[in-house]
């Protein structure tokens, strides 16, 4: 049975590509399954998934850990130009909030949104 510690994402797929979803694995490059439903996709990744795990077995490959938040600071550095921090300055000025809440709000906005599927 698959290791169901590695996160995955789930993609829907165009019709030109031929319609259904994907599903990957982010810590597993390559390791990849599609489904006409998002059930048949995970159901299929979870088969991919110990196939790869599988596959680096038998050729002696390393396998990497699953990351977790844990694996994460939370912090990094971003470099903008100067407009681009002003302007979001003035806008955390304007909501009453500190730039790196405007910042997080508007990333994980941009986020959901992207996600969503």
């Amino acid at each position: 049975m698959a290791n169901l510690d590695y996160s995955f994402n789930v993609h829907r797929l165009s019709e030109e590509d031929g319609g259904g979803y994907l599903v990957e694995f982010p810590d597993l490059p390559g390791c990849m399954a599609d489904g006409e439903t998002i059930e048949d996709a995970i159901a299929d990744a979870k088969d991919a998934c110990e196939a790869w795990i599988e596959a680096a077995h038998e050729f002696g490959r390393e396998i990497p850990k699953p990351k977790s938040d844990d694996d994460f600071s939370g912090q990094w550095r971003v470099r903008t130009p100067k407009s681009l921090h002003a302007a979001l300055s003035r806008k955390a000025k304007e909501e009453n909030v500190s730039l790196n809440t405007l910042v997080v709000c508007l990333l994980a906005e941009g986020l959901g949104k992207k996600q969503v599927v």
